[in-house]
This record gives structure tokens, C-alpha cells and sequence, in this order.
């Protein structure tokens, strides 16, 4: 459902800055989610700790050519010339030439622009909205909801929690002309916000979950917050809670709300949902409850009071919207659980981690220490909380620890390490062993230092956002080697702009950094390149793409390989898969379906001729069919790969290529309204066939430094150095190395240096094969390379144990190694090891 930059100026009432056309489809809040930059606005929203118009200048290099911002930053926005606060003060010649670049919509604040918008896209819909809130629940309640409906339906929810008073309109916004019914949720933290969320959701259909202290700081008593919660049911047709919630219940009757109520009961059979009997099996619960005089039963595949009560909300809603008692029930037993925020990883020492750090409530510790109970009942480990302060409970400090103490106390945990100002002042009341630190990075350091000891436990790290307790995971002590790696992020750059050179204006670029961007090392490389503004970074699996976000890293980045069991990671850290079959695509839609993802930017693989990945054309029809029949993936491009696009003798089928993938990928483009990128060249493609650039292109080899066509070397980006260890003067009738390998047929000074096989240094380069640079001269490797070590002879060498040795870099071509080797140059850069140190520079 497309809007003109016309009617949205008009809608939230903005000063208007450019006359550039343009149609929007997404709304865009955070930079790192940018995905359609040509259909896209983004607002700057201020908030306590960064503003969105700092970022405005990256994402107008991006693509991005439309912006709501404030009137008080527009000083700031920094593109466009002359400046934007020029064009804002006169009406001007130079201002009317600078207006087609972009649109700038100018408001008092962009948050309640963002509200507005979303309010008046609501109102387009006459469907039934269920409008969830509470303390906790809500995100399952959804889930549910849309496990249990969408067969029927075809359903817009929330993606994740988007629950806030940025989250619920660009929820909203989802919303299309084949939306049957929305499920919402609604979260707040203060007195006043659920009026504006009320406003933007209009819900039909109101469920309340239940009420308990998370964020009680900024209500005076948990009576005002609930009544807070009730505002967003002010126009509901039928409200949906918890009957036997004695507190609840007189909130409602004090509401004054018009709408039905179905208050479901478990003790009262009075009540219009009767919950007759709760049996708790094994690892199920069978319910039995009565609704309007008739008697029904589900299995639900859960077997916690959480889960129960959060079923019971959705059988009220599901009876309400009348799906039919058998179909509840053949639905209930299928129920999936929701991804949830704990994650399991192996740590060192033989410990096992449990990361749950992402928010802090007396709520979510007692589900974690019940998951971290259960995990540690099998594995005979010492059970472990590192906790950071709780915030924003309202409650008084020694209260608060006292119930944490009550909770650690009943879930058996030995051991507990607090970090923070609170718990540390708190100590006396945890009796078990205890450590106490006032921050995480005096608790890493003393990790590092060796002064705590973690070892054979099962650790729950439990955490407010703040303390950063993501690090935790990642304390790992530096390891010091003689070898380095220095990488000239200069040269690269130059052959960035040598490749770009070629491109017309117009044409996007991804660079390739997967696999440690070719050996160089991902973060470097990529931060580097985000500040040169190219369109997408490539990686090989999410667990790179996951590092590199971790590091600060935002620009786009495509996952190449992406694997079944990193869909979550993908989703996490909004990174875009390759996909390149139905039994991959089919997964990634279930699990995206599941975590209520909407909208994933996808690519989209064709197989042209390499037949190594990738959709047969003929399955275009089908693929499209497929992608039209959901709402959780969208198509961003589609792509292919040239089998030999840097030697001659393959540019029939190289043209056979292009043809092929010209015919198929207008095919999709065709089926969909907004533009869907295509781009088949690679570094060779893009010196040899300008003509087949389409809207993209991927740099890999080349922004390295070789010449895919030729393997000659541009500008040099990696040298591999090391140092001598240790000069011998060995006889003529001695060997040196393992297996006596090395015969010397003279006196020789032989030179040990700290590199081998581990370090990636190829064994077949031993024995005399191959040479490394001391002082400008070849020295020849003598006897097998080690593991670690290996020797060179330097008999006519000035140098002296500490002076420099190259490998491979600036003086020494990598493609005398490769060749030796009787391989490629991207294995040797790509097999140079993590151990070894990466060092940057620019000339």
C-alpha cells in the first residue's frame, strides 16, 4: 500500500524541502534495518542517547533519498548542497537546483509524525484488531494467536516485540489490502503512552495477559498502571483477561470500559469461558472448559503456569472469533513454543552458558533460574547466576534483593557473582559462595587476570541491557605471535575505486568479506568500507555476519551460505540470507513464521550454469507462486554467478549466462511491484562485460588486490611478515627438520622464524620449494615445515636474529606461492590463521 511523498507530507503535516517524486513503502527507523533505500523513509527520531540525523548522511549514501526530521535539528541533517539550513532560510536558485536530490519532510517532532502516519493507515481497515498488553506474555499470546488462526486468515502481527511507541506503528504500517486481521501488542512504561498506542492499534479485540512489576518505576502503584493498560481497550468490542484475578478484575470494573468481557474462570461457573478442569501430564496439560453450555477439550504440549494461562487467552479469543472447538483443539496440541531470548553456548573450562541479557525483572529470572535448574539436572555442573542490578521495578533496594535471595535460594544456585552498585550493597542477604563487582568490566579483567575462577558450572548470565553483559561471553584472553599480518586498507581502498571506476553511477556494489574478508580480517575491511558507503557487504555464514554486527558494523550484509540452525541469528542481527531452494526457502518462511518475522530481505540465487546452488529457471513460475503465497520473506534481489567470466574461451557461455539470467530475473521483477535488484558480475564480470552490470555487482578478488583475469597484482592489501627467532651455523653433513628432510650441500647459517603450517604457511612450500624475503633477498625454506616453526637458509644473507622476513606482500607477489602450490591466491590469503595478528594501516 503504497503513499506518495505528497499525501504523507499532508497526513503528518510537514514542512516540505525538495520536490523529487517519490512512492513509499517502508518507514524506517534504524539504519542497520535498510533494505529498499529507493521506497523507503526514514525518521530521524531523537532519543536519550543518539539522534537519527546523524545518520541520514550514510543512509542518503545508501540509497535513501527520503527523510522526515525535526525543525530543531535540521541544521543537522549534512546532506545536499548548498546546506540544507540555506535551503531552509531562502527560497533560492541554488535551493530550487538542490530540491530534486531528496525530500526532506520537516516536522515538530518526528515520533508523533511517525504516530500520525501509522494512525491514518490504520483507519484504512475495517477488520478485526486484537490489541495485546501486560506485564508479561504478550509476545507468546501473539505467537500463539497466529499459530492457531492463520490457516484461515491471512494475519499481520508485530514482528518480535515491537510493542513500544516506535514498534507499534511500524507494525501498523504491515498492514496491506490483504491483511484479514491483525494481532498487536502494546508495551509501556509510563503513564500517558498507551493513548497514543490506543490511537494507532484501535483494537476490536482486547486481551490483557496480566499485570506485575516490570517497569512499576514510573507509576505511582500497580493499580495506575493497569488502568494505563485498560486505556487501550476504550473502544474494544470484547476484552479478554484472567477472571480469577481478584486485582484485574476490580481494575476492569473501575475501567468504565463498554465492551464484553470474556473473563475466563477457573473456579467460577458462572463465567461466560468456564475452565473446568487443568490435568498436568508428563510434558502436557489437557483442559476441558465450557463456552456458551458446551463442553470441549484441548492437549496442550506444555506443562507450566505460564503457558497455561497464556492458552487460555488465546481459547478465549479463538472461541470469540469462532473457530470451530475441533479445530482449537486439533490446533492447541500443535502449538510451537516461541523463541525465547536464552541462549545456550559451551564456555571454556567446561562450563556451560546461559545468556539471557537481555532484560532484567524478577519476572525473567525466575523463568531463567527454572531453565537453568532444568539444564543442570543432567549434567552434574555447579550451578552459577552472575546478575546484574535489576532496574525499574519501583521497589526499594533491600525488598528487591531480598526476593532475588528467596529466588536464588529455591532454584539451588551455589554460587552467585553481582555486578552493580545495588546488589553489591545488598550482599548480606545471599548466604551461598559470593562475589561482588561494580561493573562488567572490572568483573572481564578480573576474569582475565585469573582472580575468578569459572570452571565445570552451569552459568546463567542475567542482565540489564546497560552493564553490557553480552561481553562476557566474549572474554577471551590476547595471544601474542611474532607472525603478523599487515593489511594496507589504503590499497584497498584504491581498488575499490579502481572497479568502481567502471561502473556507471547508478550501479550498486557488494564487496565480499567472508571467510575474514579473504584473510585480511572482516572488521577492518568492513568498517572500512561502510565509510566508503558501498551498498553490501557478503559473508559466507551468520555467524560472520553476527560478529561483524556485534563489532558496530551496519551497512546490509548477505549471508552467501546461510545454514538451518542460524535462522535465528539471521533474524537477530539483520543479516539477509541467499536462497537458492524450495527445501531452503520453505524452512526459512516456517521459522521467520515462527518468530514472527515479516518482510526478511531475501536474494534470491539463479543457477545460470555453475550447477553448484541455485533455482533452475524453469521454477521461476513456481518460486513466484511461492514467494506471492506469504508475507514472512521478500524478494531484495536476485542474482547469479558467472562460471568463467575471466577467460576467454568461456565468453559464448559467459553470454549464454547473461542471456539466461536477463530472461529469468525480469520474470520475478515482473511479479512484484517494487524493484528487486539483480546482479550477476564478479570481479572479472566487471572488467570484461560492462554491459551486463544490471543494478549490481560483487567485488570480491579484486578489492584485494588481484587481477582476477590475469592474477597480476594491483594495489598490494596483505603482507604476511614474521621475524628471526634464532640464526644456527650448521655443518655441511648435517640435515635440518623433521625426517632429516633438509640436506645442506654447504656450510650454512640457518635462521629459524615463528611460522608453520598452523599459521597457514603450506608444507608443500618446504624442502627448497619455496622462498620468503630476509632484507630483500630470497631464503629459501630448508627441511619440513612444523606446526609453528619453520627454517631458512640465509648463508648469504646479511641478518641477525630480530630482523624482518616477508612471505608473501609488497615485495613478494602471493602468486609466487600459489603458484608453487599449483592453486589460487584466494586459498593461500584465506588460509593465513586466526592466530596470526592482524595489524592496519593507511597510507
Amino acid at each position: 500500500m503504497s503513499y506518495t511523498i505528497e499525501d504523507i507530507a499532508r497526513i503528518i503535516g510537514a514542512r516540505r524541502i525538495g520536490d523529487r517524486p517519490a512512492a513509499i513503502d517502508w518507514l524506517l527507523t534504524d539504519s542497520r534495518s535498510l533494505s529498499f533505500p529507493e521506497e523507503t523513509l526514514f525518521f530521524a527520531l531523537p532519543t536519550k542517547r543518539n539522534d537519527g540525523t546523524r545518520y541520514i548522511r550514510d543512509l542518503y549514501a545508501r540509497g535513501v533519498r527520503n527523510f522526515v526530521v525535526s525543525e530543531e535539528r535540521l541544521n543537522e541533517v549534512g546532506i545536499g548542497e548548498p546546506k540544507v539550513e540555506d535551503a531552509a532560510r531562502q527560497e533560492t536558485a541554488d535551493t530550487a537546483a538542490m530540491q530534486p536530490a531528496f525530500n526532506l519532510l520537516v516536522v515538530p517532532n518526528p515520533l508523533k509524525a511517525l504516530q500520525k502516519l501509522a494512525e491514518q493507515h490504520r483507519d484504512r481497515f475495517q477488520i478485526p484488531v486484537i490489541g495485546i498488553t501486560g506485564s508479561n506474555g504478550k509476545t507468546i499470546v501473539k505467537e500463539w494467536l497466529h499459530q492457531l488462526l492463520s490457516p484461515e486468515r491471512m494475519i499481520t502481527r508485530s514482528p518480535r516485540s515491537y510493542n513500544s511507541q516506535i514498534g507499534v506503528p511500524l507494525s501498523v504500517w504491515q498492514m496491506s489490502e490483504q491483511t484479514e486481521l491483525a494481532i498487536l501488542e502494546a508495551g509501556i512504561s509510563e503513564p500517558g503512552e498507551m493513548r497514543a498506542l490506543q490511537n494507532i492499534i484501535k483494537p476490536t479485540i482486547g486481551i490483557l495477559t496480566n499485570i506485575g512489576g516490570a517497569h512499576q518505576e514510573n507509576f505511582f502503584s500497580l493499580q495506575e498502571k493497569c488502568m494505563e493498560k485498560l486505556a487501550l481497550f476504550k473502544n474494544c468490542d470484547v476484552v479478554i483477561y484472567n477472571g480469577d484475578d481478584e486485582f484485574i478484575n476490580n481494575c476492569v470494573g473501575k475501567s468504565m470500559l463498554a465492551a464484553r468481557e470474556i473473563a475466563w474462570s477457573r473456579k467460577d461457573m458462572e463465567r461466560p469461558l468456564y475452565i473446568s478442569k487443568v490435568e498436568k501430564q508428563e510434558d502436557s496439560t489437557v483442559i476441558s472448559y465450557r463456552y456458551l453450555d458446551m463442553d470441549n477439550t484441548f492437549t496442550l504440549p506444555f506443562i507450566d503456569d505460564a503457558s497455561i494461562e497464556n492458552s487460555l487467552n488465546c481459547l478465549a479469543a479463538c472461541l470469540y472469533l469462532m473457530l470451530p472447538a475441533e479445530q482449537i483443539t486439533e490446533r492447541m496440541a500443535k502449538l510451537e513454543p516461541v523463541a525465547m531470548r536464552l541462549e545456550v553456548k559451551e564456555g571454556k573450562n567446561g562450563c556451560l552458558l546461559i545468556n539471557d541479557s537481555y532484560n532484567s525483572d524478577l519476572g525473567s529470572l525466575d523463568i531463567a533460574l527454572d531453565f537453568l535448574y532444568r539444564r543442570s539436572q543432567s549434567k552434574g555442573l555447579k550451578r552459577t547466576l552472575i546478575l546484574s542490578d535489576i532496574l525499574e521495578t519501583g521497589q526499594n533496594t533491600p525488598t528487591l534483593y531480598r526476593q532475588v535471595a528467596q529466588l536464588v535460594n529455591s532454584r539451588g544456585i551455589e554460587r552467585i557473582i553481582g555486578v552493580g552498585n545495588e546488589i553489591s550493597s545488598c550482599a548480606a542477604r545471599f548466604s551461598i559462595e559470593k562475589t561482588f563487582y561494580p561493573d562488567t568490566a572490572t568483573l572481564i579483567e578480573a576474569i582475565g587476570r585469573g582472580e575468578l575462577r569459572l570452571e565445570n558450572e552451569i552459568i546463567l548470565i542475567k542482565g540489564a541491557r546497560k552493564f553490557g553483559f553480552d561481553a562476557l561471553t566474549e572474554a577471551l584472553e590476547k595471544k601474542v605471535h611474532e607472525t603478523i599480518l599487515e593489511v594496507n586498507l589504503g590499497a584497498m581502498i584504491a581498488n575499490l575505486n579502481h572497479y568502481r571506476g567502471k561502473l556507471k553511477p547508478e550501479t550498486k556494489m557488494v564487496c565480499m568479506v567472508k571467510a575474514s574478508a579473504y584473510g585480511a580480517g572482516s572488521y577492518e575491511i568492513a568498517r572500512t568500507l561502510q565509510e566508503h558507503h558501498v551498498d553490501y557487504l557478503a559473508v559466507a555464514v551468520a555467524d560472520e555476519g553476527s560478529d561483524l554486527r556485534k563489532a558496530g558494523i551496519t551497512a546490509s550484509i548477505i549471508i552467501m551460505n546461510p545454514e538451518m540452525t542460524a535462522f535465528k541469528t539471521m533474524f537477530d542481527y539483520k543479516l539477509e540470507p541467499e536462497v537458492y531452494s524450495f527445501h531452503l526457502l520453505d524452512a526459512l518462511i516456517k521459522e521467520a513464521e515462527k518468530e514472527g518475522i515479516t518482510n526478511f530481505p531475501i536474494h534470491v540465487k539463479l543457477d545460470t550454469g555453475m550447477h553448484r546452488l541455485g533455482f533452475a529457471p524453469e521454477d521461476m513460475l513456481r518460486l513466484i507462486e511461492r514467494l506471492k503465497g506469504q508475507n514472512a520473506v521478500i524478494p531484495r534481489s536476485v542474482f547469479s554467478h558467472f562460471v568463467g567470466s575471466d577467460a576467454q574461451q568461456f565468453d559464448a557461455f559467459t553470454r549464454k549466462q547473461i542471456e539466461t539470467f536477463e530472461k529469468a530475473s525480469m520474470l520475478l521483477q515482473e511479479a512484484f511491484p517494487y524493484k528487486i535488484l539483480r546482479h550477476i558480475c564478479n570481479s572479472a564480470g566487471i572488467e570484461r562485460f560492462p554491459g551486463a552490470q544490471f543494478d549490481m555487482v560483487r567485488l570480491g578478488i579484486g578489492l584485494y588486490g588481484i587481477s582476477p583475469i590475469d592474477n597480476s597484482i594491483m594495489h598490494n592489501v596483505s603482507t604476511l611478515k614474521t621475524t628471526i627467532l634464532q640464526i644456527h651455523d650448521v655443518p655441511e653433513e648435517d640435515t635440518v627438520g623433521y625426517s632429516r628432510k633438509g640436506h645442506l650441500t654447504r656450510p650454512s647459517r640457518i635462521a629459524a622464524i615463528p611460522i608453520g603450517y598452523a599459521d597457514g604457511l603450506n608444507r608443500h612450500l618446504g624442502n627448497g620449494h619455496a622462498y620468503c624475503l630476509v632484507n630483500g633477498q630470497r631464503a629459501p625454506y630448508v627441511g619440513n615445515i612444523c606446526m609453528d616453526v619453520c627454517m631458512i637458509d640465509v648463508t648469504d644473507i646479511d641478518c641477525k636474529e630480530g630482523d624482518s622476513v616477508e612471505i608473501f606482500g609488497d615485495h613478494l607477489p602471493i602468486t609466487v606461492l600459489s603458484d608453487v602450490l599449483g592453486t589460487i591466491p584466494y586459498e593461500v590469503l584465506t588460509s593465513v590463521s586466526t592466530r596470526v595478528k592482524r595489524v592496519y594501516y593507511q597510507d
